[in-house]
């Protein structure tokens, strides 16, 4: 942010209104933390929220002062490269977490296993992501970071706190699942379940 270079007073910077990209910045930062580990859950859902509902910069500094200043940068996709779009398992766990690229559609097949998709420190290449997820004698969690619109259709899906306990920006981006089990379950959650 510019506003040491701009000479502004830690009480002007107080009445500053942030904008739309200075939280998503704020955002983006606070999930690079996350997938690094420095940030547990509880942490990341509460600063995450804090983030998306901040109202000035210094709402948005005081996230950060015990993070480095300097975020890692994401890794450049080479070129032409596309996220993977299917993710299979049989008779094993599946688990996808951390900073890794969801396509627009993303199919997962779980058969006799145990699998999540954990999308709070992910890129969601689209601003509409639809995840097919099939689970046949199986679980699949979907973990989802505040300030996302969570849609869900199907068979056997069930919605818990999914980050949507407050009023969504109308940009919000918006995950879609499409879950099918049999003699499982397929999950949509902002955190993982206790076990």
């Amino acid at each position: 942010m510019s506003e040491v270079a701009s000479g502004a007073s830690p009480r002007e910077l107080d009445s500053v209104r942030a904008s739309d990209s200075e939280r998503d910045a704020a955002v983006g930062r606070l999930q690079a933390a996350f997938a690094e580990g420095r940030l547990n859950d509880a942490e990341f859902d509460e600063r995450m929220r804090t983030a998306l509902t901040a109202r000035t910069r210094a709402d948005l500094a005081r996230l950060m002062t015990d993070l480095p200043a300097d975020a890692p940068a994401a890794l450049p996709a080479p070129a032409g490269s596309k996220p993977g779009r299917f993710a299979v398992t049989f008779k094993s766990s599946l688990h996808r977490a951390g900073r890794w690229r969801v396509p627009e559609h993303f199919t997962t097949v779980v058969y006799k296993g145990d699998g999540v998709l954990d999308l709070r420190a992910a890129e969601l290449t689209a601003h509409v992501t639809t995840i097919s997820a099939v689970a046949y004698k199986s679980r699949i969690d979907i973990l989802v970071p505040p300030g996302v619109r969570v849609e869900t259709g199907g068979l056997g899906v069930s919605t818990g706190s999914a980050g949507q306990d407050g009023p969504l920006s109308p940009n919000a981006p918006v995950v879609h699942v499409r879950g099918y089990s049999y003699k499982g379950s397929v999950a949509v959650a902002g955190r993982p379940a206790e076990r």
